[in-house]
């Protein structure tokens, strides 16, 4: 940040303890969705209840996370209530895993009301949806929220919300990825087919817009026929920036045609420099410029103002969570019952099995075969003592004082090519302490050490990610 980017105190603050350095900026997110194995709403203070979903909650939220400078708060999504493991939804419906789920853009609509620069991330699937009605959804949006908007394109590996669109059975993993390629282009054809000046409302000629000014995209591809134009006007980022997620060698090719920036899950170091690494070649071959392009990396972050405090929020995590409860989140998200497993496996065969299912070779099983091998074996009890850990972001949480927390976070950062920050899950059910400790203790820190906006200087969520 240059100092007539941020005024002179930004500038001042970025120099902070750096002695003299301006060091690159750490973007911070927060991810508050109901996705994980949840019982924090059982935790005195906690605003989830009988009452949920109350929209104050949310506000306050916002007006919390504003504060903090957070570049934005995202939402991901589902649409099918879990129902691969046995064969039902009895125990999802139970134990609150992954539901309920609602469509959060009245929500951020309502959030939006009661700020002014945080940004706000929504989740579409293209499996699902058409690419005009997302297109001029988001434009809507984009103009309500003044330019905060994002949206975060998904295919989707869960077989309940393939029955809810009327699908027999998964999609093969590559036309997932064909269709997310041309869903985005039309969206952006869409985004682009009105000119910003196109409007003139021209009281003496009585012109509304200027017909030159506004463009049919007569896209006929693969998927889609859209003859376009958009029905609107264009919005204030004319495109929301566009957040993808791809972590397979097919999702990262995707990743790197359609992102503006992308999510990663916080991992080991090396895997998370192989992640960057294969993104950034993507992205030449693409011929995009990586450096224009940030991995904000997903982590649950718990910081105490004493150690005692973090360690006490930490293990409430995992606290009274039932197998049961555990079993249908590892089977949503895998495509594969896991009630099925034998009393023992290796990892190399239970991902065999979820690959058959036609489910992405990724996530919570193929980090524990990075760490432990194909070959190793684990008995049921084993991998759900895993499982229980993987489910609740209790193995890979960063877990201390601010100080502690904002040290692993700049390793983190430097180790990964200082591009993009991080995005912090934490559970909307979590007592409001949880967001207060990071607002108030991790983001002075961060500040302290030149590494964290003082300010908002852009006008636009695009603007925000790019400082």
């Amino acid at each position: 940040m240059r100092a007539s980017e941020g005024g002179w105190q930004g500038f001042c603050a970025a120099l902070g303890e750096t002695g003299g350095v301006v060091k690159p900026q750490i973007h911070l997110a927060l991810d508050p969705s109901w996705t994980q194995v949840e019982t924090q709403w059982r935790s005195p203070g906690s605003r989830v209840g009988p009452r949920y979903p109350d929209v104050a909650m949310f506000e306050d939220m916002a007006r919390l996370a504003e504060r903090g400078l957070f570049d934005m708060i995202f939402f991901g999504d589902g649409t099918g209530i879990p129902d691969t493991w046995t064969g039902g939804i009895a125990d999802a419906v139970t134990y609150g895993v992954a539901w309920p789920r609602m469509d959060m853009s009245p929500w951020i609509t309502a959030m939006s009301r009661v700020t002014s620069h945080i940004g706000f991330g929504l989740t579409y699937a293209s499996t699902f949806m058409h690419p005009f009605y997302t297109a001029r959804l988001l434009n809507s949006l984009d103009h309500i929220t003044n330019g905060r908007m994002a949206f975060n394109v998904v295919t989707s590996q869960r077989r309940s919300d393939y029955a809810n669109y009327g699908f027999d059975g998964l999609v093969d993993h590559g036309e997932r990825y064909e269709r997310l390629e041309e869903f985005v282009d039309v969206c952006r054809a869409l985004w682009d087919s009105v000119e910003p000046d196109a409007f003139v409302w021209d009281t003496t000629t009585g012109m509304v817009a200027d017909p030159a000014k506004i463009h049919p995209i007569n896209h006929v591809g693969k998927v889609f026929k859209v003859k376009g134009p958009l029905n609107v006007m264009a919005s204030p980022q004319r495109h929301p920036v566009v957040l993808q997620a791809g972590g397979s060698p097919r999702g990262t090719r995707a990743a790197a045609h359609v992102a503006d920036h992308v999510f990663g899950l916080t991992k080991s170091i090396p895997a998370m420099r192989k992640q960057r690494d294969d993104l950034d070649a993507a992205l030449r071959a693409e011929g995009r410029d990586p450096a224009g392009v940030g991995i904000i990396w997903s982590i649950r972050t718990i910081v105490g103002e004493t150690q005692a405090e973090a360690k006490a929020l930490h293990e409430s995590l995992i606290a009274d969570v039932p197998r049961e409860a555990v079993g249908v989140w590892l089977s949503h998200n895998t495509g594969y019952d896991m009630a099925q497993l034998p009393p023992r496996f290796s990892l190399g065969e239970l991902q065999a099995r979820i690959v058959a299912a036609n489910a992405s070779p990724v996530g919570f099983v193929g980090l524990l075969s990075e760490k432990y091998g194909d070959s190793t074996e684990f008995s049921r009890d084993e991998f759900f003592d895993h499982a229980l850990h993987a489910a609740t972001g209790y193995d890979t949480a960063l877990v201390g004082d601010a100080r502690q927390v904002a040290d692993r976070l700049e390793e983190l950062f430097e180790a990964t090519g200082s591009r993009g920050g991080f995005m912090i899950t934490l559970s909307q059910a979590a007592p409001p302490r949880t967001l207060e400790n990071l607002v108030d203790h991790l983001v002075p820190e961060l500040q302290r050490r030149g590494r964290y906006r003082t300010r908002y200087d852009g006008k636009t969520l695009r603007d925000n990610l790019a400082t």
